[in-house]
């Protein structure tokens, strides 16, 4: 009478199966999602002081004219045959210098907040998001004197090329006549974005030697961060212009 119960439960046995086995698959995704966001923050944290330098540097271009130092132009006002500027106005020498500068010194801050450096871990990131950024360092060309000199090398390093990699878009974006004028954006937000997010993070794979910032699990990290910059590029430079430390939105 009741053989019909019997014969569904090898059916319902293997679905409550083939939704347990979903359910783990969802859990590993998810697992997996988390542990490449927190390389993610992880990466950004460790090249913060690079990411930062254009930040220092528009500050630097802003505010020590001011004081009746400046602006001095890299290009030194001249053109190229295409009749444009090389880089323009906006590319100065108190901005890169001082930009660059000012990464070192933070990157000074975070090493002394920080303390020691821990021992190499075997796993990256096994020390947190907020791992040491001088760890790996032993041995590298800008371990030079105590902790706090070779973290001013360092973050000076990262802002220079930071910042560099900013003027080969201005460089691209004038020959390509994309300039802008005045309040008027020169409608090419990736050359405004990528070429310093790319720049900052090969120079670190390519020169940082055994440093943590150049371990090869940040590269797919890094490509993540290179997609999304623009969007963080736009919203640091929105509240930069509402607070008053910009005098236009890009």
């Amino acid at each position: 009478m009741f053989g019909f119960l019997t014969q569904n439960r090898p059916i319902e046995g293997y679905a409550s199966k083939t939704a347990l086995q979903a359910r783990q698959v969802e859990v590993k995704a998810l697992v997996s999602f988390m542990q490449f966001l927190e390389l993610c923050i992880l990466t950004l944290w460790l090249y913060m002081p690079g990411f930062l330098a254009n930040t220092f540097a528009m500050l630097w271009g802003k505010w020590l004219p001011k004081t009746g130092y400046g602006p001095w132009p890299i290009d030194g006002g001249r053109t190229l045959s295409d009749g444009n500027r090389i880089l323009g106005d906006g590319k100065t020498w108190n901005g890169l210098i001082g930009g660059s500068l000012t990464s070192g010194l933070l990157s000074v801050l975070i090493v002394s907040l920080m303390g020691d450096i821990p021992a190499a871990s075997a796993a990256i990131g096994e020390h947190g998001i907020f791992t040491h950024p001088l760890q790996g360092a032993e041995g590298t060309w800008f371990n030079i004197g105590g902790d706090q000199m070779t973290a001013f090398i360092l973050g000076t390093f990262l802002g220079f090329f930071c910042l560099v990699g900013d003027s080969c878009g201005s460089f691209v974006k004038r020959r390509r006549g994309l300039k802008r004028e005045g309040d008027v954006s020169s409608k090419a937000p990736l050359l405004d974005t990528l070429p310093f997010a790319i720049m900052v993070f090969a120079a670190g794979q390519l020169f940082l030697s055994t440093s943590i910032l150049a371990d090869s699990e940040l590269l797919l990290p890094m490509l993540a961060l290179v997609a999304i910059t623009p969007i963080l590029h736009r919203s640091f430079n929105l509240i930069g212009y509402k607070i008053g430390w910009k005098d236009v939105p890009y």
